[in-house]
């Protein structure tokens, strides 16, 4: 089997997952996007995701979405590589391949496509388009409705030989587990429901995690890493439950929080956020303040 290019690319540790930050008109604001990557740019993360799911990926126009590649790319200037978030369907998912691996981005990231009624073959073909429209690695994002059998990942991976990494937006480990003792190394395992798995994600032996805290409280991130590579589950334990958790809590309120919730952490930490585009909702004023305390605490983080 040929050597998978993503251990090398994104080494194990935490990879940044910042937020497409707009203006109060919901127009882009690349200005505030590349100060907001000066806290991932600033420590030791693996990579950063440019347009992903928390970077409102799909409220992006086709020229923002270029946009916040090139950003990313130039503001990255070498020093970590970025990966390009993908998704809508086929055709317009091989376009964006396509260009952002023009931009300089070195992998791409894969949501699933718009149509949540897909059959497996289509969800094949949508994979096989995207390999065929770059070069660069691609990582299989499984969130949401979209999810694999083992069989079914067995044949993602004897019939898509460019894609190489594993990024699980499920959370249901035992099912993970299946996939990974039969695929093994054939991909980069990558833990994505959220900061507040990496207990058991490590636990299972990942040791990659995308995190959407990083991109204000970048040391809390590492420090989970840290704890959970080094199998130091009470430090692990407590730095969940003490700082994690509580924004988790407040996160899995309302549908959409997940994004709103840390831009607006961002504003309160006087980084760039902005609104989130609808059908995202904000959050309220009280839960802005429950925002602040959280913030507060973190302060050693930051």
């Amino acid at each position: 089997m040929t050597e998978n290019p993503l251990n090398h690319l994104l080494p194990q540790g935490a990879i940044g997952f910042p937020v497409t930050p707009f203006h109060s008109d919901y127009s882009l604001d690349l200005k505030g996007f590349a100060k907001n990557l000066e806290i991932v740019l600033e420590k030791p993360f693996t990579s950063f995701v440019a347009a992903g799911g928390t970077g409102e990926l799909y409220s992006l126009a086709r020229d923002e979405y270029l946009s916040v590649v090139r950003s990313a790319v130039e503001t990255a200037n070498g020093k970590m590589p970025v990966i390009a978030g993908v998704g809508y369907g086929s055709h317009i998912a091989q376009i964006m391949a396509a260009e952002s691996e023009k931009l300089g981005a070195s992998a791409i990231l894969i949501l699933p496509p718009y149509y949540q009624n897909a059959c497996f073959d289509g969800l094949l073909a949508y994979l096989k388009g995207i390999s065929q429209a770059t070069s660069l690695p691609l990582i299989l994002y499984t969130r949401d409705w979209f999810r694999l059998s083992v069989e079914e990942a067995q044949r993602v991976a004897d019939e898509v030989p460019t894609l190489w990494g594993w990024k699980d937006g499920q959370g249901e480990l035992s099912s993970l587990q299946r996939i990974r003792a039969k695929l093994g190394d054939r991909f980069t395992w990558i833990g994505g429901v959220g900061d507040d798995h990496v207990s058991g994600y490590y636990g299972i032996g990942l040791r990659r995690f995308t995190s959407s805290i990083s991109c204000v409280a970048p040391k809390l991130s590492i420090a989970l890493h840290k704890a959970g590579a080094a199998c130091e589950e009470s430090e692990l334990a407590e730095l969940t439950d003490r700082f994690v958790l509580p924004l988790y809590n407040l996160r899995t309120r309302r549908k959409g929080y997940e994004v709103s919730a840390m831009k607006a952490l961002l504003e309160l930490r006087g980084f760039a956020g902005g609104p989130s585009r609808p059908p995202l909702v904000d959050v309220n004023e009280t839960e802005r303040q429950e925002l602040n305390k959280i913030l507060s605490d973190w302060s050693a983080f930051l």
